[in-house]
């Protein structure tokens, strides 16, 4: 395995990139979350991408426009296309023997991922964690409260766990608090525009598809709601996506059992062709 860094142009930018070299004739493409360089959260990605490169497979990372090492101005993750079909280009150039790609996302990345899959040429995705609500989706428009369906969740989650009745007894349970998480947990949630263009991308899809979900992690419970709505009955029908969960609460994968089965959900896909 070898590390080497890239640079490649986009639309007049100049955008770093990291391959770690493998011989198969599968790559994977990780493709950053949010704001994050690469190399990911304390580095997560640069360790994922050293551990399937081990095992024989290219990995190519890279910041998009206005993250870390890349030049240019960040159109953010609905206006990464460009960045996305850039790096694939590169990808393919600075390794001729992979002839099939998968590309990986978390977070809003995943929902990037597969807004564009009709217009980059990929042959498998995997989505972990996708992204489907935006502050204006929010209660009381707030972008640090999580949506009604999340919040039932967080509380049953609570309910099942006996320690919550001794917190109760105990007087630990703030009780105000209690009570405003309770009426947002039955407010009616609707599924926003960006819910309803990742419905639309993925009835298109016509590949090989993983979702992967953590699932007591906020942002995944949001996308299970709007997953398991009428709104999203078409696209459950989709017979090239496939859902698969971990009990956990990590969104990236940082515990040690979130990352080996990841790492294994990787190399499955890999593995595939």
């Amino acid at each position: 395995m070898t590390r080497t860094f890239h640079r490649f142009s986009c639309e007049g930018a100049q955008l770093a990139a990291t391959l770690d070299s493998g011989e198969q004739p599968v790559g994977l493409l990780i493709v950053s979350g949010g704001n994050e360089i690469r190399a990911g959260a304390h580095a997560g990605m640069a360790r994922l991408g050293q551990a399937i490169s081990s095992a024989g497979y290219s990995v190519f990372r890279y910041d998009r426009r206005g993250i870390g090492d890349s030049d240019g101005t960040n159109a953010e993750f609905e206006g990464a296309e460009s960045d996305y079909a850039a790096a694939i280009r590169h990808f393919r150039t600075i390794c001729p023997h992979v002839t099939k790609i998968v590309a990986f996302g978390n977070c809003d990345a995943a929902t990037s991922i597969a807004l564009f899959q009709n217009i980059v040429n990929v042959d498998m995705l995997v989505l972990a964690n996708p992204w489907v609500y935006e502050s204006a989706d929010l209660p009381d428009s707030s972008p640090s409260s999580p949506p009604p369906s999340a919040i039932r969740a967080r509380y049953w989650d609570r309910l099942k766990n006996p320690r919550t009745i001794l917190d109760v007894l105990g007087g630990k349970i703030n009780f105000r608090k209690l009570f405003k998480g309770l009426k947002q947990a039955t407010q009616k949630q609707e599924n926003g525009e960006l819910a309803i263009k990742l419905h639309k991308a993925l009835l298109g899809i016509d590949k090989k598809t993983e979702v992967l979900i953590s699932s007591r992690d906020t942002t995944a419970r949001v996308f299970l709601a709007a997953w398991q709505s009428s709104d999203f009955s078409r696209a459950r029908k989709n017979s090239n996506i496939t859902v698969q969960t971990i009990d956990s609460a990590s969104h990236s994968f940082a515990d040690e059992k979130s990352k080996a089965w990841l790492e294994k959900r990787l190399l499955a896909a890999l593995k595939s062709f």
